[in-house]
């Protein structure tokens, strides 16, 4: 029941950025994939199952994984965007610097100090 209301509530954010790109005029749609693909654990453990929710053979499962998962290439390229920043005030590229600090500390407050 709790995987079930996650995905409604995904299914729910995902309308909502289609909204936005609909009205953006931009011709793409995102999808949330049917909740028995690339299942592990549970009773759909090991069933091939593309996004759309159709059970496929092993052969297509393998054909197709690399473009329903993300590939090897694909967690590298993230990889090397993740850049390590441990300056008091500082932000990795990749994140978008608060306005304020937690419990309306300043941005560059030093929550943790390595003595």
């Amino acid at each position: 029941m709790l995987r079930d209301d996650y995905i409604k509530d995904s299914i729910g954010g995902v309308e909502r950025w289609n909204k936005v790109i609909e009205k953006n005029g931009i011709p793409f749609r995102l999808t949330v994939p049917h909740k028995a693909f690339h299942r592990n654990i549970g009773s759909l453990a090991g069933v091939k199952v593309s996004p759309d929710g159709r059970v496929v053979s092993e052969a297509e499962w393998q054909a197709k994984k690399n473009d329903w998962l993300p590939s090897v290439e694909d967690r590298a390229f993230v990889a090397s965007l993740m850049g390590r920043v441990t300056d008091t005030g500082k932000f990795a590229n990749w994140i978008a610097p608060p306005v304020m600090g937690i419990n309306r500390q300043p941005v560059d407050f030093e929550y943790v100090r390595f003595n």
